[in-house]
């Protein structure tokens, strides 16, 4: 880990989902979007940092009320600024075969991500509950052929521990994070949230000390730890607290800019 100072943060990258964006209240706390403008006004740059593909951060409706400097998404598959892909990080053609045929297999949803758009193959109980809790919706279901002939950059599984379990040890080039019972990101190993952030920062310039990182979920835990400054909020999951170097409050008790003001960044 990169310890960082405050007086050297010049890009804060945040997590959406139960970081930026509560699921609870519906909404971005207005606490975070003005301690977001605040941040923009002294010139540090703000990016949303998350899972989702460009498609579904639109469809969220969060840049109809802030309008961040860019974004890094599909857990770091993607960055994007000015409305230009500056890094992409695909995952290739054969490991999405072998999960296509896995979920033909034994019969399990599966979202296949794209750069701008997303499918999936069937919608059962377990589609339904996950993207219930979360606010989201899920796209048209469509027959995936055996050889899934676009780019994807990640994978949403929509199946249990024990399942995951059977599948992970033929997908050696994976990792799963998991975010609900019965959901888990499916990505390669060697991307992660933190590399689509390395992108963005050499792009600017930047050294790991002059970037803050905010999250909540296990696929945060590699950025947290890339970034000078990591966070965790309060409802953060534990291994994510465990690795960060502030634990902020809930994001339903302004939480996120809370960890702004421990550090002085904003009033």
């Amino acid at each position: 880990m990169v310890l960082g100072e405050a007086k050297d943060i010049k890009i804060v990258f945040t997590d959406i989902d139960g970081t930026f964006f509560s699921h609870s209240a519906h909404r971005v706390p207005p606490s975070a979007i003005q301690a977001a403008l605040k941040l923009q006004e002294k010139g540090i740059k703000v990016f949303l940092c998350s899972g989702r593909n460009y498609y579904l951060i639109r469809k969220s409706g969060i840049l109809n009320i802030f309008t961040p400097d860019g974004l890094v998404t599909m857990n770091g598959s993607n960055a994007i600024i000015d409305g230009n892909v500056i890094y992409r990080y695909p995952i290739s053609p054969e490991v999405v075969d072998k999960m296509v045929l896995f979920a033909k297999k034994l019969k399990f949803g599966l979202t296949l991500i794209e750069e701008n758009e997303g499918h999936i193959n069937m919608i059962d109980d377990r589609v339904i509950s996950a993207h219930e809790k979360y606010g989201t919706r899920f796209p048209q279901p469509r027959h995936y052929p055996d050889h899934y002939d676009r780019t994807v950059y990640q994978m949403i599984a929509f199946i249990d521990q024990f399942e995951e379990n059977l599948i992970a040890p033929h997908l050696g080039k994976c990792k799963f994070a998991r975010w609900d019972e019965y959901a888990v990101d499916v990505m390669l190993k060697d991307s992660d949230k933190a590399k689509g952030i390395m992108s963005v920062l050499q792009y600017y310039g930047y050294t790991q000390k002059n970037a803050m990182a905010l999250g909540d979920g296990s696929n945060d835990v590699e950025m947290l730890l890339y970034a000078g400054i990591g966070v965790a909020m309060g409802n953060a999951k534990e291994e994510t607290k465990a690795i960060a170097d502030y634990v902020t409050d809930d994001i339903d008790e302004d939480g996120w800019a809370n960890a702004f003001r421990h550090y002085g960044l904003i009033d």
